[in-house]
């Protein structure tokens, strides 16, 4: 397993992140079994959102924490504030009780990175800036990052947020590919060379801002699995070849093909079954050719100019 350096904290977090939206509904034993067998894989790194079953799936890892609480710090913690049901808030006052919530119901003192979720139109960036300022000052959150923003809206927050803001979450995958296709198809007149991104890829390299992938797995806004999905039968073909010529899973070659990509720090994934935790962790063990990466992003149904 990969590790990359996000925090000022003492832990690194793994290139491989285990997304904890669906762990609401599970009992303890199962998040118990999940997150040991994540961090006998090599996972240290847990990605919340306070909206996430309600904040019932940090309350299902606070139990887990409480009941191991030397475990708190091997570990990475991260969480997500500023979607409220239907609209957004990026207020100072809003993230400062965002923060505290979430502290209170994952049961620890401070998390190793707030994540701000997608851009907030009506955000004035001199308020959030004040408050990340105070979340630092109290020892509460160590690092910030973004989720789906463009660079000029980060260069907004930065304005006034002289910090670190370490990490942005954009949604890609073998079969969601918007994020490279603008980079790829420059100065072509069709629709993959439409700038629907303003360079992020290679904006959050310049900076030294961590991308995470999320919906590392899946087509479309969250329509679901492209792995075994007859829409897809030309990458699954490759994926599964390629699967074999490695001895891993196909999921495994899919997150391998992310992580491949330079700038890509770390990929989501959002099982809730250890077996499966085990299968894709093992694609920190893959480094595909070029010439097999473009295979897999050209059978997706992409082109090359």
């Amino acid at each position: 397993m990969d590790y990359v350096e996000i925090s000022s904290g003492s832990v690194k977090a793994s290139g491989i992140v285990l997304g904890c939206m669906r762990i609401g509904g599970l009992n303890q034993k199962r998040v118990q079994e999940l997150v040991e067998a994540a961090v006998h894989a090599g996972i240290n790194t847990f990605d919340h959102a306070d909206i996430y079953g309600g904040g019932k799936c940090e309350e299902a890892f606070g139990e887990f924490l409480m009941q191991r609480p030397g475990m708190r710090e091997e570990i990475f913690l991260q969480s997500k504030c500023g979607i409220c049901e239907g609209y957004y808030d990026f207020s100072g006052e809003h993230i400062l009780k965002s923060a505290d919530g979430i502290l209170r119901r994952l049961h620890t003192d401070y998390l190793d990175l707030l994540i701000l979720h997608r851009p907030d139109v009506l955000m004035e960036a001199e308020e959030m800036a004040d408050a990340m300022y105070a979340l630092k000052r109290e020892g509460k959150v160590r690092e910030f990052g973004v989720s789906n923003m463009n660079p000029v809206q980060i260069e907004l927050i930065k304005k006034y947020y002289k910090g670190k803001i370490a990490v942005n979450q954009l949604q890609f995958s073998a079969a969601h590919t918007c994020i490279i296709d603008e980079g790829i198809n420059v100065n072509i007149p069709s629709e993959a060379g439409c700038m629907h991104t303003g360079s992020i890829l290679d904006y959050c390299r310049w900076n030294d801002i961590v991308i995470q992938s999320w919906s590392s797995l899946q087509y479309g806004f969250f329509e679901g699995t492209f792995l075994g999905n007859e829409k897809y039968p030309k990458l699954n073909a490759v994926l599964g070849r390629l699967a074999e010529k490695y001895g891993v899973t196909s999921g495994a070659i899919a997150i391998a093909w992310i992580l491949r990509c330079p700038g890509i720090g770390q990929a989501v994934i959002g099982t809730t079954g250890c077996e499966r935790v085990w299968q894709l962790a093992k694609a920190a063990d893959v480094k595909l050719t070029r010439k097999e990466w473009y295979e897999v992003y050209l059978s997706a149904g992409n082109r090359l100019p």
